[in-house]
């Protein structure tokens, strides 16, 4: 149980904490600001839980939020 622990500790913690986690649960347990990086370079910075910023991320870009993304690299060549 030591993500309970660290949710308990993160929750009494008065200070500032940037936490980098795909677990979805404990975030939208303990953020309260989310600094999301969208793809084709954009940052995005929303004020509430990853839920509520999945709903804005839905109503903002529509359809294509749920398409999944590609990521495309571009061939190397040696000198």
């Amino acid at each position: 149980n030591t993500l309970r622990a660290l949710e308990d500790a993160l929750e009494n913690f008065a200070g500032c904490v940037l936490v980098i986690s795909h677990d979805r649960w404990f975030l939208d347990r303990i953020a309260t600001h989310i600094l999301a990086f969208e793809g084709d370079s954009q940052v995005f910075f929303f004020p509430g839980n990853y839920s509520e910023y999945e709903e804005d991320r839905h109503r903002r870009l529509g359809p294509i939020a749920d398409r999944p993304h590609r990521i495309t690299y571009r061939k190397l060549r040696r000198a």
